[in-house]
């Protein structure tokens, strides 16, 4: 999955914590590069609780990880696979090449 904000990829990790960040914006996952986390106007979501931005979305729900609020992600304003253009194929293309798979 690629930043949202500047579309880098992100690469095998280094031992030890990632410095991607994940968020929620428009009521979807995102991941957020370390050159990207530096701007301020992220848009992303933010939690109608404590205002935190330190937020993750599964399952149907959006969670705050800093205070625990739950609540029921809103499925009209989630985004669709059409955001990252290209990724099914990214994806189609590097199945094939570690299956073998010619076309």
């Amino acid at each position: 999955m690629p930043c949202f904000s500047c579309g880098a990829r992100q690469t095998d990790p280094v031992r030890g914590a990632s410095p991607w960040k994940r968020g929620v914006r428009h009521e979807t996952q995102v991941l957020i590069c370390p050159d990207c986390q530096r701007t301020h106007d992220l848009d992303l979501d933010t939690c109608s609780g404590c205002g935190s931005v330190a937020l993750i979305c599964r399952l149907g729900e959006v969670e705050c990880r800093s205070c625990g609020a739950v609540r029921l992600a809103r499925a009209g304003e989630q985004l669709t696979e059409s955001c990252a253009p290209g990724l099914s194929d990214e994806v189609e293309a590097a199945l094939n090449r570690v299956l073998g798979r010619v076309h």
